[in-house]
């Protein structure tokens, strides 16, 4: 789903989705539920990887600390989204054939 797509589907415009992704604005309770909904997740998906107390569960943080796992982060993210999804399915792919 591109953003603009994801904008249509929750009412808004795409700068706004693209501020949202970026860190600029934060996201609402209200609006990360209709996200949640255009996406058809619920909204604990965003919370994957939280404890009970709210902190990074020690996977997470792991990974949050692993040099390699970060520099991936930010290349990934670099890459223009249409590319990126086609990546992301790619690893998808490779990894249940692993």
């Amino acid at each position: 789903m591109t953003q603009q797509q994801l904008a249509e589907k929750v009412g808004i415009k795409f700068q706004q989705i693209q501020k949202y992704e970026t860190g600029t604005n934060r996201v609402s309770a209200s609006r990360l539920w209709d996200i949640a909904e255009a996406v058809g997740v619920t909204v604990s998906f965003f919370f994957e990887g939280l404890g009970d107390d709210g902190k990074p569960s020690a996977s997470v943080t792991d990974l949050l600390n692993d040099r390699e796992a970060m520099e991936l982060l930010r290349a990934y993210y670099a890459i223009p989204e249409n590319q990126r999804r086609r990546l992301f399915e790619l690893a998808r792919v490779l990894s249940e054939a692993a």
